[in-house]
């Protein structure tokens, strides 16, 4: 796992999907502070394929507001739903130091997760992706030999998470690894894994 730098770029948000005529866009939070990371004249740098015509570009905040519990936001620049669509599925970034972590013994960042080598009864069976943060519980989104698998952020699957060590390990119920199982021997899945983003939410291991 490449360290993450004191410098880091985190992921605070996603632009999901035009709000009315004026130029609000529906925003999908990766930030336990949105109120901090969201004020008024805040830069946020964005994460947009290379065709896209904002790439390489910042935007600045002029307002976020909630609407039926859903956080809409206003950029400078963005006045209709026209220009509003040009900016749909981008990644919304910060540069941050991450000297401050969780203020709870059992929660983490979700970039001291991404990349963390997942081990099984000893043996490495895949690397978490990313985290996935629902209303009931988190998720961990892992790559093993076979695919994907979404592993229950709990500490009755997730009883060990070594930040130190670099690995998390799991006890999961039988059948969410069954493809795992029934293969011979399992072998490191992806090496030299690059975390490029990081998120600025915080997971916790629900019990």
């Amino acid at each position: 796992m490449i360290p993450i730098s004191s410098s880091t770029k985190l992921r605070v948000g996603r632009l999901v999907k035009a709000h009315g005529l004026k130029g609000a866009i529906k925003l999908e939070l990766y930030t336990d502070s949105p109120n901090e990371r969201f004020v008024p004249g805040a830069i946020l740098e964005l994460q947009v394929p290379e065709t896209s015509p904002w790439f390489g570009k910042t935007v600045e905040v002029t307002e976020m507001r909630m609407y039926n519990q859903m956080p809409v936001i206003f950029l400078k620049g963005i006045e209709d739903r026209e220009a509003a669509e040009t900016l749909i599925k981008a990644i919304l970034l910060v540069e941050s130091d991450l000297e401050t972590l969780p203020a709870e013994p059992d929660a983490w960042y979700d970039h001291q997760l991404v990349g963390l080598r997942v081990i099984r009864d000893g043996v490495q069976i895949g690397l978490v992706q990313r985290v996935e943060h629902f209303p009931s519980q988190d998720l961990l989104a892992v790559k093993t030999e076979t695919g994907e698998v979404l592993v229950p952020f709990v500490s009755a699957i997730v009883p060990i998470v070594d930040i130190q060590a670099g690995t998390v390990t799991v006890t999961p119920p039988l059948g969410l690894f069954e493809e795992i199982e029934e293969s011979e021997e399992i072998e490191q899945v992806v090496s030299d894994a690059s975390i490029e983003l990081s998120s600025d939410s915080s997971s916790e291991v629900s019990e």
